[in-house]
């Protein structure tokens, strides 16, 4: 169970896939449904359409492209979100969420969702999942146009939310974003180890880790924020 000093936490910001929501539905839909269905409209080999996917998410990867559907869909002359919908019983939340949120608000600290995903995305997994209903601000970062790896995001976002960096905690299963949001200056940080639940847990020692957050439950609800 990591360690964190929640008495000095007033504001919790949570990334969403991976985070809040099992990772497995992404990693499914980009590596294997969208090179699918590429390769069965282009009629070139599967393996082919996989290593040329792979290769341009390399390209964009932390670019506000890599997450924006427009992109993918201009570039793909191929409704993304229809194609998503065609695996949509794959998206789920994962099992320890709704305790985590339920114990976050009882606590009575500010609960905000900051993702990278396009709205569209947002608005799916919102639909089959009510997360919206548990928690207080829904934010993508298509909003401001630069993603959680940019600090120009940072800066918006607290202008935006006006949250203080000190008593601040963000939750995010993608290191690369934990390190941006540390270098704004972020004091709490933790990295979830196990965003898909079809894959084995991560060994993570750059930041506080978490696989279950039921185990720190106690602690949310005994330690509310001084304020």
């Amino acid at each position: 169970m990591p360690f964190l000093p929640w008495k000095e936490i007033n504001t919790v910001l949570l990334d969403m896939d991976g985070t809040l929501l099992d990772l497995h539905f992404d990693n499914h839909f980009w590596l294997e449904h969208l090179p699918r269905k590429i390769a069965e409209k282009s009629g070139q080999p599967l393996e082919v359409c996989r290593a040329d996917m792979m290769a341009h998410y390399q390209r964009v990867s932390g670019k506000i492209e890599w997450y924006c559907l427009d992109y993918w869909a201009e570039y793909l002359d191929m409704d993304i979100v229809a194609a998503k919908r065609e695996i949509e019983h794959l998206i789920a939340m994962r099992e320890d969420t709704i305790p985590f949120l339920d114990a976050l608000h009882e606590s009575g600290r500010e609960v905000v969702l900051v993702t990278n995903a396009h709205p569209g995305s947002l608005s799916l997994k919102v639909e089959h999942t009510q997360l919206d209903t548990h928690i207080d601000t829904l934010i993508s970062t298509h909003e401001f146009g630069v993603t959680k790896e940019s600090q120009d995001l940072w800066r918006a976002l607290q202008q935006r939310l006006g949250f203080d960096p000190a008593t601040t905690l963000f939750v995010d299963d993608s290191l690369t974003i934990l390190e941006a949001a540390q270098t704004f200056g972020i004091k709490h940080l933790l990295a979830v180890s196990n965003p898909d639940s079809k894959q084995p847990a991560r060994d993570i020692t750059a930041f506080p880790a978490v696989a279950d957050y039921r185990t720190m439950l106690d602690d949310i609800r005994h330690n509310p924020p001084a304020k």
